[in-house]
């Protein structure tokens, strides 16, 4: 179906433009987040088509997992209850026979709570598409409006650019090749700077990122986070143009900042184009004047990785890698086909159980189950009942039994031969419970429901004081785990008086699931936690966090350490890496000492080790900070790596251009192939530029027949960045533009 696809689609997207704001958008690599944030894009929309090995997904239960959590632990709340048995006259071995003979069929008819659900789908299915067509048409609208006024108005055709001269208040922009201006209301220095700002953006192709992310916005147009990313691409689109334009030596950083105030306008130009306006220009210009990111700080880059892994484990339908058996069949028992999809709780099928102690394990199936090995896919977990709940059980010959609870009454035909048995059963529902449930609850309960309802033995004086207890809103979804784990009114008394009046079902369910009560909750907070939220209570003993344990990462962290609640989310990541004072002391030992916490959690997170330091210092190396053992393990950088460079005499490189050089593929051999061109002593900050310009010594040779010999490296790359070739040199020249400069040819070059 394609709702869960979109809705996937949607959460994929929603995760990218989250790590994209954490971690990445305040960094000045904006070529490299401009890769980035088309990458997410291409992977939020192919990433759930994916199949995941169910040995790995996180979606081994079955679709509806609250209802399998809560028979899973239905054992535990039916311990404690004592419901009427029913006691059923046996029935002869031929009637036996030909009931399992009889195919088990499910009703046919939809219920009210099933065809509100149709109806509801039907509407959620027509209004998707009326936006998606609403919005296809929006941009269908803007592009041809667009190409009207590119070939509508007078233009200049400079180069492979056109500019089309506007009126009115319209502030600048650029669609295609195309740029739109009007030239009457700005000065000639603000002008020519406009002219190469939307240059860049024509030349590097930004329109294709923008058509890409409105053409997203089409089919998730109900995703607010498709819409900010949307906002993240158009902005880091500027911040990139406005770099490259700032590295060019005509353009005066003020002036250029001073002239983006004067072209911001509050106008709101079409969506589809790359333009001025003034809701960015304060960021714009706050990152001109930003530091420049260091390429150690790639390693973030890394960890979208293991976040999209998590995502697929959870999200995409999971696929069995084993290969499954046939089910067998017999002439007298032919196999019930039902739909591999449907896997809930029927209101009738199979049964099979095992005796241990006191103790039925009932496990229910929608397939005939030949004994306890048997694992078909149609087979739920298994449920335990009392020997006393289900009276006396037919052994040797077929026979029936039954359970009565509250929510109805379950029928058993079968028998059991020792410890084990199987059979058919059929559940029928309490019509008065029925009618009280879905009254009481907000939504109504179908078949499963009930039989789920039955299982975890919910009473009508469960639901009555949850009502007391000020839950007036209940859905099933809610209730079910509530009832399966035991979630009593002392329990959620407990809660509420230690401090979390207006707790909800769902996060009573948290605690509860990991045991977390009001001595534990006075423990945290007696470490210091006074506004513990529940959700940090749920994060601390899902890692097992307890008071003796802080005090422990309080010691470790030593002048470091926050006061209260500050310092939580650095209790978790040190409990998450498990970091010990055993680590800690492992890399004082290697030579690394007065380590900040939080560098402690990203060295672990890369898998910085002792053994890595050391290598680092057997070989000289050490005067290298913790930072940078963490850049250059990301980028796999090892010892040898910088003893290969440092024998080529680059004796004070840095950690930071080592994991520049890895990242860009830059060897010794690539080194020594300019060497061989006649540039040696390359420094070393030049390296990168050199290579991420792809500038080869048959690029700089190829300059020499035109009269450039020894070209510094510098202008190299200057010229490689404009793109200024021997092919536009001698066609520069053929137009009378003879230079005995290349940089006046760069010069030429940027202002076409």
């Amino acid at each position: 179906m394609i709702f869960p696809y979109i809705i996937n689609v949607a959460l994929v997207l929603g995760a990218c433009v989250a790590f994209y704001k954490v971690l990445l958008r305040k960094e000045t690599l904006f070529k490299v987040n401009r890769y980035v944030l088309m990458v997410c894009l291409v992977i939020s929309f192919a990433l759930p088509l994916l199949q995941i090995p169910q040995e790995v997904s996180l979606r081994k239960a079955s679709p509806i997992v609250s209802r399998q959590l809560s028979v899973l632990s239905a054992q535990q709340v039916e311990s404690r209850q004592s419901p009427n048995v029913a006691q059923q006259t046996s029935t002869s071995k031929s009637q036996q026979v030909t009931s399992a003979k009889q195919p088990i069929t499910n009703n046919q008819q939809l219920t009210t709570s099933e065809f509100s659900a149709v109806k509801v789908f039907q509407w959620l299915f027509w209004t998707y598409w009326f936006g998606v067509i609403l919005c296809g048409a929006s941009f269908l609208f803007q592009v041809v409006l667009l190409i009207y006024r590119a070939y509508r108005r007078p233009a200049i055709v400079d180069g492979g650019y056109r500019i089309v001269e506007m009126s009115g208040d319209h502030p600048p922009c650029s669609f295609g090749n195309t740029i739109f201006i009007n030239s009457e209301k700005y000065d000639r220095e603000t002008y020519n700077q406009i002219l190469l700002h939307e240059k860049i953006h024509v030349h590097q192709k930004h329109t294709v990122d923008i058509l890409i992310a409105e053409i997203v916005l089409i089919f998730q147009w109900f995703n607010p986070f498709a819409w900010i990313y949307r906002r993240e691409i158009e902005n880091n689109l500027e911040f990139l143009t406005d770099d490259q334009l700032m590295q060019k030596k005509q353009v005066d950083r003020k002036t250029y900042q001073l002239s983006l105030v004067k072209v911001a306008a509050p106008y709101y130009p079409l969506n589809l184009t790359n333009n001025y306006n003034q809701s960015i220009l304060k960021k714009r210009i706050a990152m001109m004047n930003s530091k420049r990111s260091n390429l150690h700080t790639a390693w973030k880059y890394f960890f979208l990785v293991p976040v999209l892994a998590f995502l697929a484990c959870l999200l995409n339908e999971p696929f069995a890698t084993a290969q499954l058996t046939k089910p067998k069949t017999t002439a007298k028992q032919p196999a019930i086909k039902k739909e591999v999809h449907n896997h809930d709780l029927r209101t009738e099928g199979y049964w099979f159980a095992t005796i241990k102690d006191d103790k039925v394990n009932i496990r229910f199936s929608d397939e005939k189950l030949d004994n306890e090995d048997d694992k078909s896919e149609h087979s739920f977990s298994g449920s335990d009942f009392k020997l006393s709940e289900l009276g006396t059980l037919p052994r040797g010959t077929s026979g029936t039994f039954s359970l009565s609870r509250e929510a109805g009454r379950m029928d058993f035909t079968g028998k059991f031969d020792g410890n084990s048995g199987m059979g058919t059963y059929k559940f029928n529902a309490d019509k008065s419970y029925i009618d009280y449930m879905n009254k009481e609850l907000k939504d109504k309960l179908d078949d499963e429901d009930q039989v789920t309802f039955f299982l975890v033995n919910i009473k009508k004086d469960f639901v009555s004081m949850l009502k007391n207890q000020g839950y007036s809103n209940i859905s099933k979804d809610d209730l079910i785990p509530v009832a399966a784990l035991g979630i009593d009114q002392a329990y959620i008394s407990s809660i509420k008086n230690a401090g979390f009046k207006d707790v909800s079902l769902e996060n009573l369910v948290s605690l509860k699931a990991l045991g977390i009560d009001d001595k534990y909750i006075s423990e945290i907070r007696s470490a210091g936690y006074k506004n513990i939220t529940t959700d940090q209570l749920v994060s601390f003993k899902a890692q097992e966090i307890d008071k003796d344990y802080i005090a422990k990462v309080r010691q470790l962290k030593g002048s470091d350490i926050k006061d209260g609640d500050d310092d939580a989310d650095d209790i978790v990541s040190f409990k998450a890496m498990d970091i010990t004072e055993e680590y800690i002391n492992s890399l004082k030992a290697a030579g690394l000492t007065n380590i900040p916490n939080d560098e402690l959690v990203s060295m672990k997170a890369v898998g910085v080790t002792p053994e890595y330091i050391k290598g680092w210092y057997a070989l000289g190396f050490k005067d290298i900070r913790a930072e940078d053992f963490v850049g250059m393990k990301s980028q796999n950088v090892t010892p040898e790596f910088m003893k290969s460079f440092t024998d080529m005499g680059y004796k004070d490189i840095e950690p930071e251009n080592l994991v520049a050089f890895k990242a860009l593929g830059i060897t010794p051999e690539w080194v020594r192939s300019f060497e061989a061109a006649g540039y040696r002593n390359i420094d070393a900050e030049q390296l990168p530029a050199l290579k991420s310009q792809n500038i080869t010594p048959q690029f700089i040779k190829s300059f020499e027949p035109l009269g450039f010999k020894n070209i510094d490296i510098e202008e190299i790359v200057s010229v490689r960045a404009v793109g200024v070739t021997p092919d536009y040199i001698k066609q520069m020249r053929s137009k009378g533009f003879n230079y005995n400069s290349l940089e006046k040819y760069v010069t030429l070059k940027s202002l076409q």
